[in-house]
């Protein structure tokens, strides 16, 4: 079993479905974490049933913000981040010529800026204590596009894009950057899709079934751990073979 005993993580989108496996996984590993999210009432249940976790009630779109929450989170680990997982996103779904320019920006500055300015300021602190991990959470969607997603597409590539510049800039002082790129993971929407449809998707997946939120999480906490530490600029793909990169 992995031990992060003694690593301090930062989680974003802590409350949902994939942030709750990730937390739980993280904690049965004994790291120290900072849960993140907007919602207070779900916070405070995850404060309930981990009661050694910090929760923060924090808006990442909230961009002029972003670099105090980080000096807090900071001070909260007594000078020490090791690792920081982005995984707070949204989706707005729209066909492109019905995509009002309000539905690409927030998806954009959410899924893309906001990661970009945490990994940022997290990167400070990290340099000073010459080692440091970032895992972005993207989608098998920024590898394939999808239809009517042109801009959670753009936002999940963008994070590939942007986790190999950091990995390439940042590696010299020990920090690793890296994504997880999840495929269709079992969920309340994949709930909701019509048996059907359900069947043709799974057909396309070569394990004939959609993922778990604890593939993610299982793959987070490698990544977070000393077994994964010649490991930088890379991608890996949680979707059981429906897209070879």
């Amino acid at each position: 079993m992995i031990d992060l005993n003694n690593q301090n993580i930062i989680l974003t989108g802590a409350t949902g479905i994939i942030g709750g496996s990730i937390l739980e996984k993280l904690h049965k590993a004994n790291a120290k974490i900072i849960a993140t999210g907007t919602n207070q009432n779900k916070l405070d249940s995850l404060k309930e049933k981990y009661p050694n976790i910090i929760t923060k009630q924090f808006d990442i779109s909230n961009h002029s913000s972003i670099e105090k929450f980080i000096e807090n989170c900071n001070e909260d680990f007594q000078n020490k981040i090791d690792v920081l997982i982005n995984n707070a996103g949204i989706t707005i779904d729209n066909l492109t010529i019905r995509m009002k320019d309000d539905e690409w920006h927030k998806v954009l500055n959410l899924n893309l800026t906001s990661s970009f300015l945490l990994s940022k300021y997290s990167i400070k602190k990290m340099i000073k204590n010459k080692t440091g991990k970032i895992i972005n959470i993207t989608s098998i969607v920024g590898h394939t596009g999808n239809v009517g997603q042109a801009n959670y597409a753009a936002s999940k590539a963008g994070l590939i894009g942007m986790s190999k510049s950091l990995a390439l800039e940042y590696g010299k002082k020990n920090i690793k950057v890296n994504c997880i790129s999840p495929g269709f993971i079992k969920s309340e929407m994949t709930d909701k899709i019509s048996e059907k449809f359900q069947e043709s998707l799974q057909d396309k997946i070569s394990l004939n079934r959609f993922g778990l939120p604890e593939d993610v999480a299982n793959a987070v906490v490698f990544l977070s751990s000393n077994l994964a530490e010649y490991i930088t600029g890379e991608t890996l793909h949680v979707n059981g073979g429906m897209y070879f990169s």
